[in-house]
């Protein structure tokens, strides 16, 4: 095979982790060749198999450095980038990453002539209290002004089986008496699975999602905080009480939790910040057509996936009202 007939290159940022991994598995089934550009190469060859032989590749890159930026590009048909942090730790600040890191993807894949795809979130808003959706909401603009035809992709919270949220609450309750419910549990969610978000991330390469336009992700249900613990008490089939805790003392729990050092904190007051608000897909993307539903994918439902990964935490794990031991 010749260079000028070989597979479109896709460079994926961030393709090891919880969402880059699945979108680097939607873009292989398809054949793209994949560079994947990460931090820690050493630590994702598990994507290999994921490929044919030569399919998949990798490369070291920091968003906080250019020129490990511009490296991973050289040569790309298309970026991808899904790099993002749930709380800020040394260097690695949300202005750093998911700002500033988030430009130098798009200047580089401007220089290079590439196609961008960008992961964002719902809630996104240069003027959020948040610093996490300031961040992403000053990303989404400095893409744009670099990059007018990039598509951005703006998920509610993402469950799947590595997420980060339907299993620390399914841990909780293993080893708590009670669930606490931050804010009363009103929040609004809109929980969409990973398999989704990645099917759109890879209908954005192939050319099907229009240029410049922001699409919001959700699934089929939206739920309140307390509907999605009291489902993941259902799956795992434990019996928990709930504790309203009010956002003033969550958020003081969140800044004293930051300050433990050498652990990922299981709450940040930022965190918190950001559940006074509701997390799901606007009324003007639905009108639009800038949905899942309005790009052609059925969502999954949650009911159907999350038991496929919460049955660890279940008292006998799959065996758990089997009628059997064995």
């Amino acid at each position: 095979m010749t260079l000028s007939n070989l597979p479109p290159l896709v460079t994926v940022f961030g393709g090891s982790g919880f969402v880059g991994r699945s979108i680097v598995r939607a873009l292989a089934k398809r054949g793209y060749r994949i560079r994947v550009a990460v931090r820690r190469p050493d630590l994702a060859g598990f994507l290999q198999p994921m490929g044919n032989v030569g399919q998949i590749s990798f490369v070291q890159a920091n968003l906080r450095y250019r020129a490990s930026v511009d490296a991973a590009v050289a040569d790309a048909d298309h970026v991808v980038n899904c790099v993002g942090l749930l709380f800020e730790t040394g260097r690695n600040t949300f202005d750093a990453v998911q700002d500033f890191g988030a430009r130098a993807v798009a200047e580089a894949a401007r220089a290079r002539g590439a196609s961008l795809t960008h992961i964002s979130a719902i809630g996104a808003d240069a003027k959020s209290e948040s610093a996490y959706a300031r961040s992403k909401g000053r990303a989404e603009a400095a893409i744009l002004s670099v990059k007018p035809d990039a598509v951005i992709l703006r998920p509610s919270i993402v469950f799947g089986q590595d997420d980060g949220f339907f299993n620390k609450f399914a841990r909780m309750a293993q080893t708590m008496p009670v669930l606490p419910l931050i804010g009363g549990g009103k929040t609004k969610f809109q929980p969409v699975f990973v398999e989704d978000v990645a099917e759109a991330a890879a209908r954005a390469v192939d050319g099907k999602l229009a240029p410049g336009a922001t699409y919001e992700l959700g699934g089929t249900n939206v739920m309140s905080f307390k509907q999605c613990l009291e489902t993941i008490l259902r799956v795992v089939d434990r019996k928990r009480s709930f504790v309203p805790l009010p956002f003033g003392v969550a958020s003081l729990i969140g800044s004293l939790c930051s300050l433990v050092p050498f652990i990922a904190p299981p709450l940040t007051s930022d965190q918190v910040t950001l559940l006074k608000s509701d997390n799901v897909v606007s009324k003007a993307a639905t009108d639009e057509g800038r949905t899942l539903s309005g790009i052609g994918i059925t969502p999954a439902m949650l009911d159907r996936v999350l038991p496929s990964y919460l049955v660890q935490y279940r008292p006998a794990g799959q065996f758990t009202n089997s009628g059997s031991a064995a």
